[in-house]
């Protein structure tokens, strides 16, 4: 089925909803490559979105949802850690959405974002070696790698990609589908910190 291909928004407290059934249906499937969130994420996240707003109030971090065509969130693109002109790069997409260039489209999106709006030069990343399509993602959206790491005790790469001029990203293309389980090779989500 063809939709209006997604969205990507700053986070506002009208996500909350929508952002807490995104957690919770691909909670599973994150923690397949990332740590589990623990279920304190779970019955405190009204005052966790409330601490992420603060913390995006305060410029230190930027957090997006992607919105499907239905207002449903199908992934997560932040920025933490925001200082001396970089900030973290972390994503995550969900399992029903992966597969399809989604990740890619949002990276880039974000990139130029990042640049445009934020005025920041650099970003950092980190990905796992067990997760090749995150990994992927990176190296085409221009990031490096910069050096290796540890990340929930697995062994990963750092990245880095300096922004300068970043144009905007075609539009996406999207068509949605609803998988029985991810295709081999889909980007699971980014090591870092995605909040």
């Amino acid at each position: 089925m063809t939709q209006p291909p997604p969205r990507l928004r700053l986070l506002h407290p009208g996500h909350a909803p929508a952002l807490l059934a995104f957690e919770r249906e691909n909670r599973a499937y994150f923690a397949r490559s990332v740590p589990d969130r623990g279920d304190d994420f779970f019955t405190r996240f009204d005052e966790r979105i409330r601490a992420l707003l603060a913390e995006q109030e305060a410029g230190v971090c930027h957090f997006h949802v992607l919105l499907g065509g239905e207002g449903e969130v199908l992934g997560r693109v932040n920025l933490v850690d925001v200082v001396d002109g970089g900030a973290d790069l972390g994503y995550r997409i969900a399992e029903r959405a992966a597969g399809r260039g989604l990740a890619t489209w949002a990276v880039r999106a974000l990139c130029h974002r990042a640049a445009d709006r934020y005025a920041l030069t650099h970003l950092r990343a980190a990905a796992r070696l067990d997760n090749p399509a995150s990994r992927a993602v990176l190296v085409k959206t221009g990031f490096t790698v910069v050096g290796e790491t540890r990340l929930a005790g697995h062994p990963g790469l750092t990245y880095r990609r300096t922004l300068g001029e970043v144009p905007a990203p075609p539009p996406l293309t999207w068509t949605e589908r609803v998988p029985s389980r991810p295709p081999d090779g889909v980007a699971p989500p980014s090591d870092a910190r995605t909040s």
